[in-house]
C-alpha cells in the first residue's frame, strides 16, 4: 500500500498548503481536489485516506457530501475531518459516522493532525499485507464466529450467497474462498461453477466448507476440485492451522 491522502477543499488554502508541507516531510504523497463531484470522480480511488477540509461552502452543497459518503463506501475509505463543531456536526447529516475516522475542530494542530495521518497509514499498511478470506455462506452467526476466530492474522469478509460473492469480488481482492457446500436456493457447487466462469475469479482458490462427513458426502466435496474442504465442525486451532499451512505452501 502507498502512502496516499487526498485533501478536499473549498480551495488550496494557507492551512491546507501547510498540511501538504507537513506531509511530504513524513513521505506522504497528497493530491487536493476542489469539493466537486467531477473532481472526485476522476480522483476518488487515488487515496488511501481522504481529509475534508469543511467551510461554509462545502456545507452548503450537500449532494458532495452525499457523493463522499458514497464514495467511501464504494472504494472502502475513510476521512479525517477538519471544521468547526457546527460544520461537522452538519456534514454528519450526510456522512455516516461509520466513514469518519476522526474529527479535528478547527484551527487544528498540524502536528496532531498529521501524526495521525501518519498512524492511519501505517496500520492500513500492515492491515493489507494480511492475506484476504471470503466467507460465503448462509448462516451469518456461522461465519461471525469464523471471522472472530481469524481476524488478528487475516482480512476476513462475508457475503450470503453467491451472487453476493460475485457482486463482492468484482471489486475487492480474495486470496482465499471459504465457500458453504450447502446453502439453499444456490448451493456450493453451483457458486463455484460461476466462480470460475468469470475470468477475475477463476483462479482464486476455494475451501469448501461442509457439515457432513460421511464418505459419499466428502467423495462429492473432492469431485470438485477445490483446494481443500474443511467441515464446520472444526474448532479455532484447526482452523488456523489449516489455513496458515494453505498460504504457507502456496510461498513454497
Amino acid at each position: 500500500m502507498l502512502r496516499r491522502v487526498l485533501i478536499i477543499g473549498k480551495n488550496e488554502s494557507f492551512i491546507v498548503k501547510g498540511m501538504e508541507m507537513k506531509l511530504e516531510e513524513i513521505n506522504v504523497s497528497w493530491r487536493f481536489s476542489p469539493a466537486k463531484i467531477k473532481s472526485l470522480e476522476d480522483m476518488g480511488e487515488y487515496a488511501d485516506i481522504y481529509v475534508l477540509y469543511m467551510d461554509e461552502t462545502i456545507e452548503a452543497t450537500p449532494d458532495v457530501l452525499v457523493y463522499i459518503n458514497d464514495l467511501c463506501k464504494e472504494v472502502d475509505r475513510k476521512i479525517f475531518l477538519i471544521g468547526t463543531k457546527t460544520e461537522c456536526a452538519n456534514a454528519g447529516k450526510y456522512i455516516s459516522e461509520g466513514a469518519v475516522e476522526e474529527s479535528f475542530e478547527r484551527p487544528v494542530d498540524m502536528k496532531v493532525l498529521v501524526e495521525r495521518i501518519e498512524d492511519y497509514l501505517d496500520e492500513a499498511a500492515i492491515e493489507a499485507r494480511k492475506k484476504s478470506i471470503l466467507i460465503v455462506d448462509d448462516d451469518v452467526t456461522y461465519m461471525r464466529v469464523i471471522m472472530e476466530w481469524l481476524k488478528d492474522d487475516y482480512r476476513v469478509s462475508m457475503v450470503n450467497s453467491g451472487v453476493q460473492a460475485i457482486a463482492w469480488l468484482a471489486k475487492n481482492k480474495a486470496d482465499l474462498i471459504l465457500l458453504d457446500y450447502e446453502m439453499p436456493v444456490t448451493p456450493g457447487p453451483q457458486v463455484l461453477e460461476m466462480l470460475h466462469s468469470e475470468a477475475f475469479t477463476d483462479s482464486i482458490p476455494v475451501m469448501f466448507l461442509t457439515g457432513k462427513s460421511d464418505r459419499q458426502s466428502i467423495v462429492n466435496v473432492l469431485s470438485l476440485h477445490p483446494a481443500d474442504y474443511l467441515l464446520k465442525s472444526i474448532d479455532r486451532k484447526g482452523l488456523k492451522e489449516k489455513l496458515d499451512n494453505f498460504f504457507m505452501m502456496k510461498r513454497i
